[in-house]
């Protein structure tokens, strides 16, 4: 069974775990690259710090392990929130992982008051979009600057209700 820990700047250890293996396994699908938190980059205030900042993060456990991430932001203005920094490893993929942590934000968001969760996915990434589309959002199109291979991000948008 997978569980779903919220994380604080206490469980800066995790969150380096897991994120120093996305940005390892997957750096197509970040904004970050792995090289910007490692040597000076990965020190302990600075994970603590990354924490800190308004939001929400999470992590899946399965079986003892943590396995996932995901983070949560509002916007400004506060009407939408954002899905960001979301990754399974490989090991965990097929599991339920994904849904388990697209559904944490979902929930986040609900609380936090967003009218509308929002989350940009890189072209191609079927599983992605596939986990999305079975969650209720759809791809409202391309966006932000063109991408070395000359393709843009999508941006996919769920209505939350509230309450």
């Amino acid at each position: 069974m997978v569980e779903v820990r919220e994380l604080t700047a206490e469980d800066w250890s995790d969150w380096r775990e897991l994120r120093l293996a996305a940005l390892a396994e997957a750096p197509h699908a970040f904004s970050s690259r792995l090289a910007d938190w490692q040597g000076d980059g990965d020190r302990e205030e600075r994970w603590r710090a990354r924490l800190s900042v308004p939001g929400a993060y999470f992590a899946a456990v399965l079986e003892g392990r943590p396995v996932g991430q995901v983070s949560g932001v509002v916007e400004p203005g506060g009407s939408a929130a954002e899905l960001i920094s979301m990754w399974v490893g490989p090991g965990a993929r097929g599991r339920g992982v994904g849904d388990v942590l697209v559904r944490a934000v979902e929930e986040w968001a609900r609380k936090a008051g967003a009218g509308e969760l929002r989350l940009s996915v890189m072209p191609g990434n079927t599983h992605a979009e596939a986990l999305y589309r079975r969650h209720g959002f759809e791809d409202v199109g391309p966006v932000g600057d063109e991408l070395p291979d000359g393709g843009r991000e999508h941006v996919m948008v769920k209505p939350l209700a509230r309450g």
